[in-house]
Formats: structure tokens, sequence, C-alpha cells
């Protein structure tokens, strides 16, 4: 009693000293919402009964705090206490002792049972059969029948009895006619008593408690191999065990469960709780050794792991065995001096295999190393000691990330080895081609590769490692360089050579307004000497000069965008400003072949993200191929530059695209010609060159679209698409 109250006070002022709130502690607003989980060995509405109370007592103790109880089967406490769903754990003794080890719960007090007309906080297990079955007297009579349990893990409803019956010579369940588990406890009392069982294993008080409820006769039943303890007023047939403990998890904090062992210990036995629960308060945690013995007697967990095995108990159990294999070993020394020959002979034969691969290896001209699945280098050939500088014993052994393949085509961040693709290819056994990427030298310089990486089998088929072929693509890339340059220089010539044929009209565009220009200064100078020019009519005539100037200025910047060397970097340009350059530069053309230009733009149409000159050139080879087809055949015509929105067709498309169009009324595109059309050097003109489509085409195709012949009822319509914003 000293104890328990010195126990008390250290609680006590331990909480006060935790749980007091400091200066400008806010008090939460709800209270927090606490799991107490309960073993449910007689199912889950008689848990909530017997338990409900025990949750609010500690809620009015503990005003901060919710506590609800939460039943659980025997096979849902080891997931509950894991997962960390509740904080406290009320179960018995031997599943505690189990949960003990693996998860480190802690008892914080014991119950002291109050059925039986008595405090206690022993218990123990009861073996009992119907009261009328005369062939079962002793436990003895037990074999052949059949007996039932609440559950493997319940230790008052199974173990207990297990432990009895062991030491009694009777082995379970090899020789009973059946061995079952009920789940609960009232279950396994109601089928020993309608006759679906012979036997039947339960805690004690089980019997007293359902007989007071009136579920029972207690005469109905007999107890076999009873036992009388002292004090222990109950029905029993094992020896007696500490009761259940309450415990706490590792991970509720321990202010609280100090908070919870103060207000458990401090109920008073005629408190509402514990009437309702059937028992008269809470004592300091018991010692549960008593229960570790019996588990580790019985091999259960967390004792189910075997006892050591000894050289000397070998040799007294298994000796005949053991003299066999004396012989056997002799044999199998005599059958390795013969392995270790055909060994020697494999080894040799293996050698010249290796050679023989490694001149292979050293043949070919693209690099060649291989990866083990921890991305060390197992061999590597002359040709990639010659393409990455590094020697082959500097390389076999080490990192092949961190050493080639450690850096991404831009140089914006690092590679790791997660989005590697070598060691990606052992992981999911897939090949893989890369077209484009880095690998590095031994001076710290790099090089553009395209390699593949496959992966590596034993002769079991299980992956190894993988294998990189490599090749350096430099000069191939130089080469497309040159090629792109060649191009754009080449499509620069066109359009000077497009100029050039449109000078002309070019001209007669800009000597209108300066023949206007001329024509209104004179005009002006005429009326300053007669006298006659005032301020507002020379206003006037300064206002059309000046008009006429812009005209021919506007005229003129066109021409220089046009013809200059275009900027590689694509940028955001207004449809609309690409089709004035268009109307600007062939207006004069149009209006001598009679051909009306409309332009038709989409509202939802506003900019694209293109190279504009380029994207003007397209325009205007079209608009002037359809200008002088139409030429051929009598007027009038019409021109439509037409620009509307597209939706994606699918995942892979940009969200947004802009379809150009550019149709005519002429004389359409022949059958014969239009499989080839933009292919180069293919003409329908008597002087053309045959490389305006051509040069189109690739411009378009530079820009994620393709230049394709669309069909109309009359003249051609010819489309493409552009990446909108």
């Amino acid at each position: 009693m000293i104890l328990r109250v010195g126990l008390l006070a250290m609680l006590a002022t331990s909480v006060k000293l935790v749980a007091a709130p400091g200066p400008g502690f806010d008090e939460p607003e709800a209270p927090q919402q606490i799991e107490i989980g309960v073993l449910s060995h007689r199912g889950n509405r008689l848990t909530q009964q017997q338990w409900g109370a025990t949750a609010d007592y500690l809620t009015q103790a503990l005003p901060r705090h919710c506590f609800r109880i939460m039943p659980l089967a025997f096979n849902e406490v080891e997931d509950a206490v894991a997962s960390g769903r509740i904080q406290f754990l009320l179960v018995n003794p031997g599943m505690y002792v189990d949960l003990e080890v693996r998860h480190r719960i802690s008892r914080i007090a014991t119950i002291r049972n109050g059925s039986g007309g008595q405090a206690r906080n022993r218990f123990g297990g009861l073996i009992f059969t119907r009261a009328d079955r005369d062939d079962i007297a002793e436990l003895a009579d037990l074999r052949g029948k059949r007996l039932l349990a609440v559950d493997p893990h319940s230790l008052g409803g199974f173990l207990m009895q297990l432990d009895v019956l062991q030491r009694q010579g009777i082995a379970v369940p090899r020789s009973l006619a059946a061995l079952d588990f009920a789940g609960i406890h009232d279950a396994v009392v109601l089928a020993v008593r309608d006759g679906l069982a012979d036997v039947g294993l339960v805690r004690t008080d089980i019997l007293e408690r359902m007989a007071i409820q009136g579920i029972i006769e207690h005469s109905d039943f007999r107890v076999l191999a009873p036992r009388s303890v002292p004090n222990f007023p109950l029905l029993l047939s094992t020896p007696l065990y500490p009761e259940w403990p309450f415990s706490t998890l590792q991970s509720t904090p321990n202010a609280l469960a100090q908070q919870v062992a103060i207000a458990l210990l401090q109920m008073p036995t005629d408190a509402a709780a514990a009437l309702a629960g059937g028992y008269t308060g809470w004592t300091v945690p018991l010692d549960y050794q008593p229960v570790h013995q019996l588990l580790q007697a019985l091999h259960r967990p967390p004792y189910d792991h075997p006892e050591a095995f000894t050289l000397i108990d070998a040799m007294r159990r298994y000796w005949p065995a053991v003299v066999l294999s004396l012989l056997a070993l002799l044999l199998l020394l005599i059958l390795a001096g013969r392995l270790q020959t055909l060994n020697a002979r494999l080894n040799r034969a293996k050698s010249r295999l290796e050679q023989r691969q490694e001149l292979i290896l050293n043949s070919v001209a693209e690099g060649i190393y291989g990866v083990d699945l921890c991305g060390r280098t197992t061999f590597i050939n002359k040709a990639a000691e010659r393409m990455t500088g590094w020697d082959q014993h500097q390389l076999i052994g080490c990192n092949q990330h961190q050493v080639l393949h450690h850096q991404h085509r831009d140089d914006a961040f690092l590679r790791t080895e997660e989005d590697c693709p070598v060691y990606a290819t052992f992981r999911d056994q897939q090949a893989r081609f890369v077209e484009d990427d880095l690998f590095w030298r031994r001076d710290g310089s790099c090089f553009p590769v395209e390699y593949s990486t496959t992966p590596i089998r034993d002769e079991r088929g299980k992956t190894v490692g993988s294998v990189v072929v490599f090749r350096d693509t430099t000069e191939r890339r130089d080469t497309a360089a040159r090629i792109q340059r060649l191009q754009t220089e080449q499509a620069r010539v066109a359009r000077l050579s497009t100029l050039g044929e449109m000078a002309s009209g070019i001209a007669h565009e800009l000597n209108q307004p300066l023949t206007a220009i001329s024509t209104n200064a004179r005009a002006s100078i005429r009326l300053i000497e007669n006298g006659r020019g005032t301020l507002e009519c020379c206003s006037q005539v300064m206002t059309k000069i000046a008009d006429q100037a812009e005209r021919a200025g506007e005229i003129i910047r066109h021409i220089r965008r046009f013809v200059r060397k275009e900027e590689p970097e694509t940028s955001p340009v207004a449809v609309a400003d690409l089709f004035d350059t268009v109307l600007v530069l062939l207006h004069q053309e149009a209006r001598q072949h009679a051909v009306e230009i409309q332009c038709e733009i989409s509202p939802k149409v506003d900019k694209v993200l293109v190279q504009r000159t380029q994207i003007e050139q397209v325009i205007l080879n079209l608009a002037r191929n359809a200008i002088e087809a139409m030429a051929e055949t009598p007027g009038p015509h019409q021109l439509r530059l037409l620009a509307q929105p597209r939706e994606p067709e699918s995942n892979t498309e940009p969200s947004a695209r802009t379809i150009i169009r550019v149709e005519d009324s002429g004389p359409g595109i022949a059958d014969s010609i239009q499989g080839r059309l933009f292919e180069p050097f293919t003409t329908t003109k008597a002087r053309g060159l045959g490389l305006g489509l051509s040069i189109s085409a690739g411009i378009v195709e530079t820009h994620g679209g393709k230049l394709v012949l669309s069909e109309t009822e009359s003249g051609a319509c010819f489309e493409f698409c552009l990446p909108s914003l």
C-alpha cells in the first residue's frame, strides 16, 4: 500500500511538470481523440458495454482528451499496434508479452477483477464439458474428442490449458478428433452446451458471468481437473497467472501515459466504470514473468525460435546418420579430387574462350563495356579505351556512371543513377537505344554518343548486369550542322530569287508613293511662290507627303526583313503580321493578274511560336505559286489566306496548334505530279527550279508540322500547322 501511494505521488508530480502549460500556452479548441484497443474475447457488443464506461471515466478525468473503445479481434490486435491506430491497449497477458518484445509496448496498470465476490489480480483457465457426459471424467478421456478453444493466442482460453494437457501426455492436436477455435469465450460455452463440441476451454469467471447474466445454467457443466487455490473462489483447472495489463504504445506521449495511469490507479472500487466492467479497480503493474515462462515452455511467440542443438546432442541422437555422413564425406573427397581435375581442364578451356572473346571485342570499331548490378565496369574493349582515354585497368571495378556517364546533354544538372538508362536496363531487363547523349573522357572533355544497352544474363537466365555498345557521333553531328547551315543559306537564296522575280512589282509599289511625294512637294512650292500657300493648305499637302513616305518606308522594311539572315530562335509572332508581309510584297503582282487576296483569321487565333522570316517565306512561296497558276486561266480569281485553331488529336500532340491554309481558284494540281510534289526539282513552271515547295516543306517540318495538299472542289489548297501560344 505504501509503495502504491508513493508511486501515485511520483506520477502526479511528473504529470504536473509535463502537462502544466507554460506562459502563452493556447488551450486546444477540441479534445484530442484517444483510441483504446480492447481484445474482444466475448464479442464487440459486450466489449463496448463492459469497457465503454471506463473510456468515459478517463475522458472525465482528462478533459483535454476524448477516449474511445476500439474492440479488436485476436487477428486484429497486431495490425492495430503496428499501424499506430490506437494509443492504449488492453489484451490478455500472453498477447501483451509478445507485443512487449516485438513492439515495445509498456504496461502501466493491472486490472483487479471483481467477479466472484472479491477483488483479485490473477486468473486461470478452465477445462469443462457438459454435466451429462459420463464418458469424459478426467483429462485422459479427452483423446479422440472434439476440443473447442477461443483462439490460438488466447492465454486463458487455450494456452494455459494446452500446458496442462501436454504435462498430462496429451498431444494437441494429434491425440484429438478435432481442435477448433470459436473466436470468443461465450461461443465456446454455448457450443459445448449445444453438443457441437465435447470439451471447451475458457478463462476463469466466464461461466460465472454467463450464469449471472442468465445466458446458461451453471449446473449444466462439469469442470475437468479442478483445482483449489486459497482465496480464489472461481472454478479453475490451471495454475494462476497475472490479470490483464493496461498498456501504452511506444508512440504514445509519456505525459499522457502517466496521466492515464494515475487516473486508473485512483479509480474508486465503486466507480461506475468499475461496476460496468465487472472489476474493482486497478493496481500497479504486476510481474508477468510466469507468463514468459509459460510461453517459453510452449514455444509460443515471442519464444517460438528453436533451442540450440549442440554437436553432442546430434552425436547422441543421430550416430547412425553421423557414420553414414562420414562415409559420404570420404566419397565426396574422392569425387572432389576428380572434380578438381575436370575443373582445371575447364579453366584452361575458359581461358582460351576468354582470349577469343577479347580478340573479338577488340576488333570491333564501336566502344563496348560491361556493367554489373552495382554499376561497376566489368570489361572494356580497345575502341572504348581509345575514345574515352581510360585504360582497362583504370576502369574495371570503377563506377561507370560516375566516370563516363554522369551529366545530361544540356549540362544543366547531373544525371542521377536513378534515371541512368544503363542501370534501368538491368533493373527492368529491357534493352534500350539512346540516340543522343554525352560520355566523358579522362581529360574532362565530353563527346556526343549514341549507344545501346542490353541486359546480360547468366546460364540460369538471371540478369547479372548490362553491356553498353556506343559510337562517337561527333563527325556525324558536325556533318548535320553543316547540312543545316547549307539548307538555311539555300532558303535565303531562294528568298532572294523570289524577291528578284518580284522586283518589277515591288518597284512599281515604291514608285507610286515616291511619285505622290514628288508631286505634292512641287505643288506646295508653287503655291508658296504664287502667294497662295496658306498654312492650312501647306499642312494638308505635307500630311499627304508624310503618309506616302511612311507607305514607302513600310514596303522597304518588309523587304529588308524578308531578305535578311534569320535568327535561329523562334519567337511569338502574330498571324496578322505574317499575312501583312505577304500582302505588301504581293500587292502589285496580285493586282496585275486580277487576283483578289482575302485574309481570314479566326478570333481564337492570336500568336504562333515560329521563326518569322522562314514562315513568311513559306506563305509567300505558296501565295506566289497560286497567283502564277491562276494567271494561266481567265479571271477574276481569289486567293484566300486562312488561320484557324486545331484541337489535338492525341495526347502526344501539343495542346494548341494553328492551321494555316492557302487556297486558290486556279486549275489545281495534276494527279500525275501530286505524289512527288514536295520533292526537289519537281515543278510545273517552264522556268522554275522546283525548290520552292521542297524548301517550304523542310521549314514546316522544323516547326513540328507537315506541309500537305488538301482536297478542294476547285483550285488547290496547301495547309500546315504551327504551335500556338
